[in-house]
């Protein structure tokens, strides 16, 4: 097997987004159904929003089944459906999609306090490593994969994913735990947390999450 020494990334980097269309999205925020997907949706479009603004990042593909394609295209993102078959599926939809003549990462879809020069950060780290990865706050799950041109991804999300991916492979990056990047949201708790750090769609649907 041949192996690819990764080089300068050019002609930068494609983001594979996954975001949950269905009704059960961030089930573990509690409270009203139809709160938990207004915030659910806000969550999604702030991250996505902030992916599109960051350097180095040409291309964005968003998997999903929700009713945002709209406004996921309105952002200058690219949306594919979501095939079915959770999490996994999902991704290696986007990831064909994507093909591998550019250096592609695949980031979760629930960093609402996600700051477009914490991704490029990472991205920059990222360029140059066949395979690299960003675990979350808790440091047992995995936020972002990165690939270099010409290499396959082998994602292991979902569980102890972190140990998977660096079993897999993938190069740990440095990056702060306070970060947006790796402050996924799941709970009211956590997004209690992220405080004033948090999109302006979040933002505006926060309180309703609170009460």
């Amino acid at each position: 097997m041949t192996t690819v020494v990764p080089g300068p990334q050019s002609p930068g980097w494609i983001l594979v987004v996954p975001v949950k269309g269905t009704p059960g999205a961030k089930s573990r925020l509690g409270g009203d159904a139809a709160d938990r997907a207004a915030i659910a949706r806000a969550i999604a479009l702030d991250t996505v929003a902030a992916v599109v603004a960051a350097d180095g990042v040409v291309r964005v593909i968003v998997v999903t089944s929700s009713d945002l394609q709209d406004e996921f295209r309105a952002l200058g993102a690219e949306v594919v459906a979501d095939p079915g078959g959770g999490l996994a599926a999902a991704i290696g939809h986007g990831l064909s999609v994507a093909g591998t003549g550019s250096p592609v990462a695949v980031l979760l879809g629930d960093l609402p306090g996600l700051q477009p020069s914490e991704l490029a950060d990472a991205l920059a780290d990222a360029a140059g490593r066949e395979r690299a990865m960003v675990p979350d706050a808790d440091g047992g799950g995995t936020v972002l994969v990165t690939a270099a041109a010409g290499v396959a991804h082998r994602t292991a999300f979902g569980g102890a994913s972190r140990v998977a991916h660096l079993e897999a492979g993938y190069a740990e990056l440095v990056v702060p735990a306070d970060s947006g990047l790796r402050r996924d949201v799941d709970t009211r708790e956590q997004l209690a947390a992220l405080g004033s750090r948090i999109g302006p769609r979040t933002a505006a649907l926060a309180p309703v999450v609170a009460n």
